[in-house]
């Protein structure tokens, strides 16, 4: 079952009202310190924030990395990451304290209470195909019991005001591209000045180094996370979106399961699962098999630098397909629900911009096209030159060194925002 939709999500935030109210006398009470900075990440350590983390520790920074679970602080101190458990009333007052605050999915990524008056960074954790924010109903969606009162109206304007209360909060939210800038723009609400196109900070890692080196890391990173899969094998990465608390519909019937095996089997390929984290869904074949193993969030938080280990991308509205595109890896789509999608989610642009005409809605046409990857130069290449394409249109940057001109932005924004206040207490 659906861990999390924006539905349940909702009626927690009109529930923890008083919450916020209480949050937001404390941040009016507390000073706030420049030289104090908190990082959080819904994803565990890594992303962007952990990218801006080795910048900003680098330079000295007094820093401390907020966790929501034991897993992350594990993760954290084997890195030598100070940290602090954000619900704790330390993580409140670190919150309270820090003049700047870096966050990747959303102010619950700190504690969400003592954000105001803070210069929030939000990295964003991808590019968007479907529609986020502001752009799509999703954001404001009620359970179905809310949503079917008198009051639904009300609350979705409640929610709504609390949605761009947040979103202005919001000094920096980067952007990987002048494309990529206008969604965030509009999904968010923010002016120019607020989106700064310097690249992402998450996708750095896969711009460093030759490409050889990223490859070999990155296919041990895999082996530490999936287990030994062989040199020789080839590696297709599975990784379905989110459905907003619904099940995928792409998941596997008995006989796909039978046809995906024996076409791994055949191609020496090894299908590695990676459900979103938020999602629903069974991927475990009736019968086990070596050539179907699970790559979820416990096992690798952050998927991003271990796309150079991958053969294929099989994948549906994924940012990930974004990512990937710097490789450049060829990308299987796989979308068997694209009009009900776009209906009840909404894409930027037209789905076959990015996914072509070709898209596969069963697993049958998936694999048929898999095959033909692996199988014929002249297709692998056309689809590598597709990926090659797409990241010429959404990266502006591809020198590894977005981390560096975030950190710039940020130490100039916040100095700005320090000198307006002075000012105006004057």
């Amino acid at each position: 079952m659906a861990s999390f939709s924006f539905g349940a999500g909702n009626a927690r935030k009109l529930a923890a009202l008083p919450l916020y109210a209480v949050g937001r006398m404390i941040t009016l009470l507390v000073p706030r310190s420049r030289d104090e900075w908190v990082f959080g990440c819904g994803a565990g350590i890594g992303d962007g924030a952990l990218a801006l983390w080795e910048v900003a520790a680098a330079d000295g920074r007094r820093a401390v990395w907020l966790v929501g679970s034991r897993r992350e602080a594990t993760d954290a101190a084997a890195r030598g990451i100070r940290t602090v458990r954000k619900s704790s009333p330390q993580g409140v007052w670190r919150t309270a304290r820090a003049g700047v605050i870096v966050i990747t999915h959303g102010f619950g990524d700190v504690n969400r209470y003592a954000v105001s008056g803070a210069f929030v960074v939000q990295l964003w954790h991808g590019i968007p195909l479907k529609r986020i924010g502001l752009d799509s109903p999703e954001t404001l969606r009620l359970p179905g019991s809310l949503a079917r009162m008198r009051v639904a109206r009300p609350l979705r304007a409640i929610l709504g005001g609390m949605f761009r209360g947040a979103a202005r909060r919001i000094r920096i939210l980067p952007a990987a591209s002048h494309a990529v800038r206008g969604r965030l723009e509009s999904a968010f609400a923010l002016p120019d000045d607020r989106v700064p196109v310097t690249g992402e900070p998450r996708v750095d890692g896969l711009s460093r180094g030759s490409a050889a080196d990223r490859r070999t890391l990155a296919r041990a990173a895999i082996e530490r996370a999936a287990g030994s899969v062989g040199q020789a094998a080839r590696l297709v990465l599975y990784a379905p979106t989110w459905r907003d608390g619904a099940p995928d519909p792409a998941v596997p019937s008995p006989a796909e399961w039978t046809a995906l095996v024996e076409t791994l089997e055949r191609l020496d390929a090894v299908l590695l699962v990676r459900s979103h984290p938020l999602g629903a869904g069974e991927y475990r074949p009736p019968v086990p098999s070596d050539r179907v193993r699970a790559l979820g969030s416990d096992l690798a938080s952050d998927v991003t630098p271990l796309l150079p280990g991958l053969d294929v991308l099989v994948t549906d509205y994924s940012s990930l397909v974004y990512d990937s595109a710097l490789v450049p890896l060829p990308v299987v789509f796989l979308a068997p629900d694209v009009a009900d999608y776009a209906r009840r989610r909404g894409f930027y642009g037209r789905y076959a911009d990015v996914a072509g005409e070709d898209w596969a809605t069963d697993w049958t046409q998936a694999l048929a096209q898999l095959a033909s990857i692996l199988e014929d130069p002249a297709e692998h290449e056309r689809r590598v030159s597709r990926a090659r394409d797409l990241s010429a249109r959404v990266h502006e940057f591809r020198d590894g060194a977005s981390s560096q001109r975030v950190y710039r932005a940020i130490l100039a924004g916040s100095t700005r925002a320090a000198q307006a206040a002075r000012k105006g207490r004057r």
